[in-house]
Parts: structure tokens; sequence; C-alpha cells
């Protein structure tokens, strides 16, 4: 009994250690396969998180490069639009222009000469994103004329109830005698650039300004004794000078077409007091129009001497010539001090062809005032009127009593009794008849980047 007792307690001992051994290979087993499944789930939990997170920080990325290269085009193309802008007004422009917006985006615009007119290269960059686009301009066939008056350094002159409807454009001051209106935005650029004495209905641009009237805003250095209804811009930087609308070059290229129609040598004087028509054409003297004759222009027409036009004549320009205007040259090439000069006078009277667009152009290459002498190298006065401009580079332009014109660019200006310009916004597209072409047209625009 004692031995199956013992027998018994062994075997009851040895199933408990094979059951305790099984139990611990269980659990064993058990804590391996949990630690694998977790293992398992978390590789597919980042292969899922991966597989979202990816794409959105790759959508991201495309958003942000997006939008920088979206900056980077705007200011490309900003920077074109400001040289373009520039170049068509006839403004000065650096060989490489270039634009700061912020921190880290910027453009430069660069301008080179081609065959047929001007060309543009702008980029603009943003954090190494680079667009870039090419701008091409044709020289135009006509001048372009931005402002009723336009003034180079000799400056501007109002005296007594003169006045300018339209916007004034002076490299030199602009000074009146304190009520003298301007019907428009006045600027006098340049680091010496004044305004004195004038009544603005618009803004004033300038250096100084002082004893006037400003009904919108005033940019300027230093000003003094002025009403300002608009705003006040201190520390303005002054605008740029500019050049007038028609080079030296062009009016050459127009004595050349008139020359080319032939040449009249007598009778000196050459005076013409009945209907005629005339031009292209070069006159080898004097040219006087008096009376009550109609001189049409059939084309340019070169005076190598004084043109005197007075009474009651009319010139106009030929029907034939539809939209076009002709010039008319005082160009004396060996004396263009007393002579070269253009006098119009009494009721005479400037038309068109008839069409829109079309003025007669009177030029004076008259150089008396930008070397300092007296002479005037036009002189309006009285009472004439019509479809005019009048325009003397290098002179001075002398406007008086009851006339009108339709602009006029000088050297210097002097407005006096009740003479005004009444500027027409047709005439940035004034077309000749032939000659050199004048400024720059947009021709094509590509995205090269």
């Amino acid at each position: 009994m004692l031995r199956i007792s013992i027998r018994m307690a062994r075997t009851k001992t040895f199933f408990t250690m094979k059951l305790s051994t099984f139990n611990l290979r269980l659990s064993t087993n058990r804590g391996q396969a949990i630690t694998l499944a977790a293992i398992f789930f978390l590789v597919i939990s980042l292969t899922l998180a991966l597989g979202v997170v990816t794409p959105v920080l790759n959508q991201t990325e495309s958003v942000r490069a997006v939008a920088r290269g979206a900056e980077s085009f705007y200011a490309a193309d900003g920077v074109s639009q400001d040289v373009l802008y520039r170049l068509i007004k006839g403004m000065s422009v650096d060989v490489v222009e270039t634009l700061v917006y912020g921190e880290g985006l910027r453009a430069s615009a660069t301008t080179t000469a081609v065959s047929d007119g001007k060309e543009v290269n702008a980029a603009g960059n943003r954090e190494s994103f680079t667009r870039k686009s090419k701008t091409r301009l044709a020289e135009g066939t006509g001048v372009a004329f931005n402002y009723g008056v336009a003034v180079g350094a000799g400056g501007m002159i109002l005296q007594n109830n003169s006045a300018v409807v339209g916007n004034v454009y002076s490299n030199g001051p602009v000074t009146g005698e304190e009520s003298n209106l301007i019907k428009g935005d006045v600027v006098s650029a340049g680091p010496a650039g004044l305004i004195d004495g004038v009544h603005a209905t618009s803004s004033a641009y300038a250096h100084a300004i002082r004893n006037s009237m400003i009904d919108k805003d005033a940019y300027y250095q230093t000003i003094s004794n002025t009403t300002v209804l608009g705003a006040l811009h201190p520390g303005s930087v002054p605008q740029a000078t500019t050049t007038l609308a028609i080079s030296d070059s062009k009016i050459t290229g127009w004595e050349e077409e008139a020359a080319a129609g032939g040449v009249i040598t007598a009778p000196c004087p050459y005076k013409i007091t009945a209907d005629a028509v005339i031009g292209p054409k070069k006159i080898n003297c004097d040219l006087e129009i008096s009376g009550s004759p109609t001189v049409t222009l059939g084309g340019a027409l070169w005076v190598a001497g004084t043109v005197l036009v007075k009474n009651t004549a009319t010139v106009k320009v030929s029907p034939a010539l539809g939209d076009k205007s002709a010039p008319v040259i005082a160009d004396n090439l060996i004396n263009q001090t007393s002579s070269s000069k253009i006098m119009l006078e009494n009721s005479a009277v400037f038309q068109g062809s008839g069409s829109a667009g079309s003025y007669v152009l009177l030029i004076s290459r008259n150089k008396s005032a930008e070397q300092g002498e007296s002479e005037a190298a036009i002189e309006v006065k009285n009472s004439v009127n019509g479809a005019l401009l009048v325009y003397a580079p290098h002179g001075e332009i002398l406007l008086q009593n009851s006339i009108q014109v339709k602009e006029v660019s000088a050297y210097r200006i002097r407005l006096k009794n009740s003479a005004e310009v009444l500027y027409e916004s047709g005439l940035g597209n004034l077309l000749f008849t032939a000659g050199p072409t004048g400024g720059y047209v947009f021709d094509k625009w590509r995205e090269v980047e």
C-alpha cells in the first residue's frame, strides 16, 4: 500500500510537471503570436500612413511650387510691364532694370535693340523658382504725344490768364502767377524740379512746390504756401526726366522725304497768296503765306529758312492723306539761331485732312533758347486756332493772345495773355505721310521658362 501511494504521488507529480511545462510553452507561443501580430499591425499601419501622408506631402510641395512659380511669373511680368510702358511712352530705360518685391522675390528685365524694334527679356525668381518671358516691340508708324504740354530743361512759364487743358510734363521748372490753371497733372521732373504759382486740378510732382493750389495729391521734398486738397507725400522721389516725342533723326527723315519731292529755289522769299497745293517739297529760302488762300499740304514740307503764316490764311492736310498728318519744318542748316523760325499770327486756321487724328505739325529747329539766347523758335499769337501741333525741341515756343493749339512741346514754353493748350488723347496714335517710324508698338509675347 505504501509503494502504491508513493507511485501514485510520483505519477501525480510527473503529470503536474508536464502540465506546467505545457502551460509555459503555450504561454510563450501565445506571447510570440501577440508580438508578431503587433509588429504586423505596426507595419501595416506605417504602410497605410505613408500611403496617405506621402501624397499629402507631395501635394503640399506641388502647391508650394505653383505658388512660388506664380510669384516669380508675376514679378517678371511686373518689371516687364514697367519697362514696356516706358519704352512706348518714350521715357528713359536702363539696359537692365531690377525690381525687388520683398524678401526672396526679385525680377529683372534686359532690353536689347533688334533689327525692327526692341526686345525685353524678363525673369522673376522666388526661392530658386524662376519664370521668364520675352516681349518684342516693333517700331511704330507714328509719334506719340503723351502730354498736352511736354517741356525740356528750359521749363514752362505761364503768364496772365494762360491755361493748359491737359497734363504737363516738364524737365525744368513750371511757374505761373498764382492763378494759372492747369487742368490735369503737373510734373516738374528731376532733382531741381519746381512748381510755383499754378493751380492744378489734379496732382503735382516736384522736388519743391510753392505758392500753388493742388486739387488732388502733392508729391514733394519741400512745400510752402501751398493748399493741397488731397494727400501729402513728403519725401517723394522726384520723377525721372524724359525725352520729347520726336527725335532729331525722325525730323531729318521727314526733311529727306520732303527734298525727295523736289526743291524750290526761286523766287525767294517764296510767297503764297492764292490757293495752292504743295508738298512733299523743299523750299530753299523763307516761306510766307498771307492773305486768304487755302494751302493744301500733300506731304512733308521743309523750309530752309523762316515760315510766316498770317491774316486769314488756311493751311490744311490733303484729304488724300486720310488719317495721316503732315509736318512743316523750318530748318536753315547754316543758321539755327536767328533763322529756322515759325511765326503764326492774326486769324490763321489749321485743318487736318477731315479724318480723325489728322493734324498740321509745325516744327522749328531753332536752337536759340537752348544756347541761352532770347529768340523764340515758334511764335503763335492773336486768334490762331485749329488742328495744330507745334514742336521746337531746342528752342522756345511763345503762345499768346486768344490762340488754341492741340499739343505743344519745346525746350522752353511761354504762355501769355489768354493762350490755351487743349490736349486731345488721340494724339497718342499720330501718323505721318512717310519718313521714319515713331515710337514702339506691342508685337508679340511668349513665356520662355
